[in-house]
């Protein structure tokens, strides 16, 4: 058996009628032997901003004050090579026309979940998903999830996806920051410039990662990798 993976994922906006425009699924992930080594890094830089270790790195609590904090967990994401982010951002949710493709929005979700996920998985690999609770229906969504990644992979056996399980953001240091990640990525796709701590985090990302944010990366791009979705593409 080969490495195993765990990959800590968040969304943004992906209710149908929240008024918002776009929409994002993304994760980081990391060698699962590597999980308690990046927790432990976390915790530190919290505590070196004075910071409870049991702080919650959150987009929405990105401010003046705690920006250098911020600043400097963003570039611990990007120092740290055992660590990798993929984001799928549906620009307008309003071009969406499910009716076209007999689908319901949940059905369109469960898709864009799986096309996030999908260039992450290596044959011969095992990987470990979690995901932020969002509402009371978490865990037939994780379950539905899980059916879908595995008919998708023909890994019925359950081998290539180990486990699809439900956490919460404060408690899992990594589903946190990809929730921090998520949302500069939803903020700026979604035209918000409002906050200028939150612009200046999202200048320090497009600068550590060397691109603009608003457009889909190379496929392979295996550290921040971002994929804008359009509707000519696989429904």
């Amino acid at each position: 058996m080969g490495q195993l993976y765990n990959i800590y994922c968040d969304e943004s906006c992906h209710l149908e009628h929240d008024g918002e425009s776009a929409m994002t699924i993304g994760g980081i992930w990391c060698p699962q032997s590597k999980k308690d080594e990046i927790f432990h890094r976390i915790r530190e830089i919290k505590e070196g901003h004075g910071l409870s270790k049991n702080f919650e790195i959150k987009w929405n609590k990105v401010s003046p004050g705690q920006l250098d904090f911020y600043m400097d967990i963003v570039n611990y994401f990007f120092d740290n090579s055992d660590l990798h982010f993929r984001v799928l951002v549906i620009p307008n949710k309003q071009e969406l026309k499910h009716d076209l493709f007999s689908q319901t929005h949940d059905d369109f979700y469960y898709k864009m979940y799986f096309n996030m996920l999908k260039t992450l998985f290596e044959p011969g690999c095992g990987y470990n998903i979690y995901i932020d609770i969002k509402d009371t229906r978490g865990q037939r969504k994780v379950e539905k999830l899980h059916e879908v990644l595995c008919n998708n992979h023909y890994d019925f056996d359950r081998n290539l996806i180990r486990k699809v399980q439900q956490v919460r953001s404060e408690e899992v240091e990594l589903v946190a920051l990809a929730d921090l990640l998520i949302g500069a990525l939803s903020y700026i796709h979604r035209g918000k410039n409002t906050s200028e701590a939150k612009l200046k985090l999202i200048e320090r990302i497009k600068v550590r990662s060397g691109y603009n944010l608003m457009a889909s990366t190379l496929y392979r791009e295996n550290k921040f990798n971002i994929f804008v979705w359009r509707s000519g593409y696989g429904k």
